[in-house]
């Protein structure tokens, strides 16, 4: 990829190396002490970030780590919240192992999140984040639930329309080598997201290069790289109903799709729902986006709208008045 984006330009491939060069020998902070569980089931865990009030459970993607939604000191949109009058929790998938591999989507749902959420002595307010959007409005189909909120969630599949394509031509390389492993490596679906703007993936790191490394900007460029660059690996089961029965069926969209032997459908929730959304969002399209009571519209990035400069007057505070409007006793 590089090679073909810096073919005219040698000067553009050597800075991008030297950038690159750089992040991989950037120091990093030292670890926080990870929050403690409250609940768990399998090798998933619900983490409490304290604060008072109604429990917000945040759903994150099975795709890349949680902590997006913690990245780093003074940008922790869950931290911040804590401090708003609610109490957010964090939904930690774990880690899959081979033995995993027949565990789907919808398992993921039934098996970890659900026994989670039923361990809560108040019903929640779901929040999901990309895919984790997609799994919290399947929980919230099947308990009952105070609100539901997702963030750049794809529901829509059809949406994606030419992407679809490429997302599923992707799957084909890979599966034989998934089946043997009985996982989908995070580098493969890391290489895909490169290559929905792969001038942009070269030339951030040709900028990186040249940030002095001790300011802000730069730690705050490797915090997110370094998030962006890790993660656990999807099931076989569930890279194959994501990429089979959700991207070339669109199961989730047509109503096709049923958790604990009910049908998923956003619409017949019994409890109000906010939805951001992002115009320039290619991970997770506009046109992919669900249903909601009231739909927030950003210009913000798929990642920018969680940890980008301006995230806290996009998303955050945004976020904050619906949650304590509808975490008011009643």
């Amino acid at each position: 990829m590089l090679h073909k984006e810096t073919a005219a330009s040698p000067g553009r491939r050597a800075a991008a190396l030297a950038g690159l060069r750089r992040y991989q020998h950037a120091l990093r902070p030292t670890p926080r002490a990870p929050k403690p569980a409250i609940a768990a089931a399998g090798r998933a865990r619900l983490l409490d970030y304290g604060g008072s009030g109604m429990p917000i459970v945040f759903v994150p993607s099975l795709i890349n780590p949680p902590l997006v939604l913690d990245l780093a000191r003074g940008n922790s949109l869950l931290r911040w919240l804590s401090r708003q009058g609610v109490r957010p929790m964090l939904v930690d998938w774990g880690t899959p192992s081979p033995t995993d591999r027949g565990m789907d989507i919808t398992a993921h749902v039934e098996r970890l999140l659900l026994p989670m959420l039923r361990n809560l002595a108040r019903p929640p307010i779901l929040v999901g984040y990309c895919l984790g959007g997609t799994l919290a409005i399947a929980a919230a189909s099947a308990i009952r639930v105070s609100g539901l909120v997702t963030i750049a969630a794809p529901w829509r599949f059809a949406g994606y329309g030419d992407a679809v394509g490429p997302a599923v031509q992707l799957w084909e390389r890979v599966r034989a080598a998934s089946e043997q492993l009985g996982l989908m490596p995070m580098e493969v679906l890391q290489a895909g997201f490169w290559q929905l703007d792969p001038a942009s993936t070269v030339a951030k790191f040709e900028r990186f290069g040249r940030l002095p490394p001790a300011s802000a900007t730069a730690r705050a460029f490797v915090a997110l790289e370094d998030w962006a660059n890790e993660g656990a690996p999807l099931t076989l089961g569930a890279a194959s109903q994501l990429f089979g029965d959700f991207f070339t069926r669109d199961l989730p969209g047509t109503g096709g799709w049923q958790v604990e032997g009910r049908a998923v459908d956003p619409r017949a929730l019994a409890c109000p729902s906010l939805a951001f959304v992002s115009s320039t969002d290619r991970i997770a399209p506009a046109s992919s986006a669900p249903p909601a009571d009231t739909i927030f519209e950003t210009t913000l990035g798929h990642v920018g709208m969680v940890v980008g400069s301006r995230a806290r007057a996009a998303l955050w505070q945004p976020l904050a008045d619906w949650l304590s409007a509808v975490a008011q006793p009643r």
